[in-house]
């Protein structure tokens, strides 16, 4: 029987058998893989984040986290209070309040609705406004700030009422605020500045000093719950504010007082388009006494512009109104004094004067020919004499402020060394005045002076200084030659009055010598004495100064009623012989039919020193001829016999006038203590019938001072002298109008200025 074969299975081969198991043994590989993948770049990523949240953005969600919880309140700190150097306050915040919510304490809208009405009735404000507030979740919501005293009364009467009538309780709160208050109005408005709504400085030294000035703001820190919504006060802190700095300022605020009334009127009597400049200096320390830029503005109210200003831009259209409010703001806040430059004209001779003596190119015999003109390089150059003054010495020629002398004076010294003392004395530089916004020089840069514009130079023109500058230089002229650095503020204390900061005397340089600026003041002193009224003479001081006239070179548009324009000033300081105070008084554009230094500015030195002078306490030295003018004071004649009273009169050296048929003097003219000219007349009157009696008022204007009291006697009045009296000074103006009716005796006074044919000498 043939044996059955069972067939063999073929063996796979090993290689196969390894096919079978490798994709799930890849795919377990895969898998491990992408799992270890996937936990290190999800783990990287995590751990990337954490640092970056950690380590880069950690303090920047810090502060978002803490300001989640935390609200923040500025509370505004107290700024602190402008002295002048007496003491004086000219600046000062006081205390007002801001209103306060806390609209979460309100309980239905009945309460809502009455807080609203009766706030927006007294703060007058818009009622849905003050509604929507009032549904706020806060305990902390400002209504309004700086309310005053009225308003806050009227405040408190509405939480007294909505406690009462609605049992609405802790919801309205009034909290201390403060508002810059300035209680002189203008005064000194191109100095101090002013500060905006929210207490920061804006112009002169509250802008300069606002860092002293402003204080450290305090805070209130309330905490939120994770709604947002503020937590109950006792989740709340406060931080006080600390009080701001007090400053000091040189400003005398009588002498401040003395200049602005002056300057005002100046401005007004010559019809000044383009502002006057009025800057007192201490010619031993260059502190500034006075600063003034004619008109100013209110402090109180610094965004209202003039009448007329409103006027003219009304007229302009629409669309360019509100540009046009912005520029004229701008210039009426624009400090003069100190960001203008001006030609100097003939009062910069005193420097010229001065280089020439320190460098022995001149001396008391050195002279000088005028001819009325002098050619340089084919440029005639005119003197304001057109016949010209002829041989003439040093000393005359600055008295006759005269060009072709001073072109030849600035030849002697040369130009080098002329551009050498125009550094030396401070023009060159700013003067470094701690006041915003000072200007730069316009001189001739380093190679581009000619000889023209050396002579030109040498007169004051063609050339452009600061206010500041040309005083700094006069009081170096005065002090021996010493460069000041001028200065406003004296100090700051803090509000223990403790001394946070001192300004002392600085000098900067000394450019030129004792002797020289001894000499200087002798003749400049001269220059006054022989000039009298239309170089500042003030009766019974010996004043040094120099008048100047310059022309506006490259105006284009005319402001004024002369051919070119003009800017009339008067620069000096007194004593000559031992110099306590230097002024400058210059009025740009002046229209009033005069535009000469000697007849628009001099007068107004003259009005200014006559009165700052005695406030100084500077010792008084009158000629014959002052004291014939020099006021006295009435004495006390009633209550006498008509006889006693008459000898007593006399022997205080008056003339007597008798009024009325009584036996006793029952009233005088001029009244007990009254200021009247030396040798007045006291007019007695004995009865009620007498004492009816009235004179009428002649006009003055025009008169001498020694004919106006000869008119006074005739119509039984008195007058009192006032300005430039001297020298040919005539009366421009009287106290009581010509044609009223006057008792007998009543005192005139009249002010004097230099005669308008008499000012030829700038």
């Amino acid at each position: 029987m043939e044996e059955k074969k069972t067939p063999l299975k073929k063996p796979l081969p090993k290689s196969k058998k390894h096919a079978q198991k490798g994709p799930n043994q890849r795919m377990r590989q895969r898998s491990a893989i992408l799992i270890i993948l996937i936990l290190v770049v999800g783990f990287g990523a995590a751990l990337l984040r954490l640092a970056l949240l950690t380590l880069v953005q950690g303090s920047q969600l810090q502060e978002r986290a803490v300001d989640q919880q935390l609200a923040d309140v500025t509370l505004t700190a107290k700024r602190g209070t402008i002295y002048d150097s007496n003491g004086t306050v000219l600046a000062e915040s006081a205390s007002v309040w801001q209103v306060v919510m806390a609209p979460v304490n309100f309980k239905n809208d009945e309460q809502r609705e009455a807080a609203a009405r009766g706030l927006s009735e007294i703060l007058q404000l818009d009622y849905n406004n003050v509604l929507e507030k009032t549904k706020s979740k806060s305990f902390y919501s400002v209504v309004k700030r700086k309310i005053e005293v009225e308003q806050r009364d009227a405040v408190l009467e509405l939480i007294n009422k909505l406690s009462d009538e609605y049992k609405c309780d802790g919801v309205i709160t009034l909290l201390d605020d403060y508002k810059r208050y300035y209680p002189h109005n203008e005064l000194a408005s191109c100095v101090i500045g002013f500060a905006g709504a929210d207490e920061q400085g804006l112009e002169g030294v509250e802008f300069q000093y606002d860092k002293y000035l402003a204080g450290t703001p305090g805070r209130i820190v309330t905490a939120q719950n994770a709604r947002g919504t503020d937590m109950p006060f006792s989740y709340e802190q406060n931080i006080a504010s600390k009080d701001g700095n007090n400053i000091y300022l040189t400003i005398d605020e009588n002498i401040q007082s003395i200049c602005e009334k002056y300057m005002a009127q100046g401005v007004v009597d010559n019809n000044v388009l383009n502002k006057g400049v009025c800057i007192a200096m201490d010619v031993k320390t260059g502190a500034v006494k006075a600063m003034v830029v004619s008109p100013g503005y209110d402090l109180n109210d610094p965004y209202t512009l003039s009448a007329e200003e409103q006027q003219r831009i009304a007229a302009l259209p629409e669309n360019q109104q509100e540009k046009e409010q912005g520029l004229a703001l701008s210039a009426m806040w624009r400090n003069k004094a100190v960001a203008d430059t001006y030609m100097p004209g003939s009062v910069f001779k005193m420097c010229t004067a001065s280089m020439a003596l320190e460098e022995g190119k001149v001396n008391d015999n050195s002279t000088f020919v005028c001819g009325g003109v002098m050619v340089v390089n084919d440029r005639p150059l005119h003197c304001h004499a057109l016949g010209g003054h002829g041989n003439q010495t040093f000393v005359q020629a600055i008295c006759n402020s005269c060009n072709p002398a001073f072109i030849q004076i600035g030849q002697l010294v040369g130009m080098q060394k002329f551009r050498d003392y125009y550094k030396g004395f401070g023009f060159a530089d700013k003067s470094g005045i701690d006041l915003p916004g000072e200007s730069d020089d316009m001189f001739w840069s380093e190679g581009e002076m000619t000889d023209v514009d050396l002579a030109v130079a040498s007169f004051g023109q063609n050339f452009g200084i600061t206010p500041i500058q040309m005083i700094t230089a006069c009081a170096a002229v005065a002090n021996g030659g010493y460069v000041l650095q001028p200065y406003v503020v004296s100090k700051v204390t803090d509000s223990k009055g403790n001394v946070v900061k001192s300004v002392e005397r600085k000098v900067k340089r000394q450019v030129i010598s004792n002797a020289t600026s001894n000499k200087m003041n002798e003749i400049l002193g001269y220059n006054t004495e022989t000039a009298g009224a239309t170089a500042g003479y003030v009766a019974g001081y010996k004043v040094a100064g120099k008048t100047g006239t310059s022309e506006k070179i490259g105006v284009t548009e005319k402001q004024s009623v002369f051919e070119e324009d003009y800017i009339a000033s008067f620069c000096g300081y007194a004593p000559a012989d031992d110099p306590q105070i230097a002024m400058l008084v210059f009025f740009d554009t002046p229209s009033g039919g005069a535009y000469y230094g000697s007849q628009v500015s001099s007068p107004v030195f003259i009005n200014i020193m006559t009165e700052v002078l005695p406030y100084l306490q500077i010792k008084t030295n009158y000629s014959e001829d002052d004291l014939k003018y020099l006021d006295t004071s009435a004495g006390d004649y009633t209550g006498l016999s008509v006889a006693d009273a008459t000898a007593k009169a006399e022997q205080d050296g008056f003339t007597c006038t008798v009024k009325g048929e009584g036996e006793k003097v029952v009233m005088q003219l001029p009244a007990v203590s009254s200021k009247v000219s030396a040798g007045g007349n006291i007019v007695l009157f004995t009865d009620d019938a007498s004492k009816a009696e009235t004179v009428t008022v002649p006009d003055f204007t025009g008169y001498t001072a020694l004919e106006a009291n000869n008119v006074a006697g005739q119509y039984e009045l008195n007058v009192s002298f006032k300005g430039a009296i001297s020298a040919g000074g005539t009366c421009v103006e009287q106290s009581v109008k010509e044609g009223e009716k006057v008792a007998p005796g009543t005192v005139i006074t009249l002010t004097y200025s230099a005669a308008s044919g008499s000012g030829f000498n700038d």
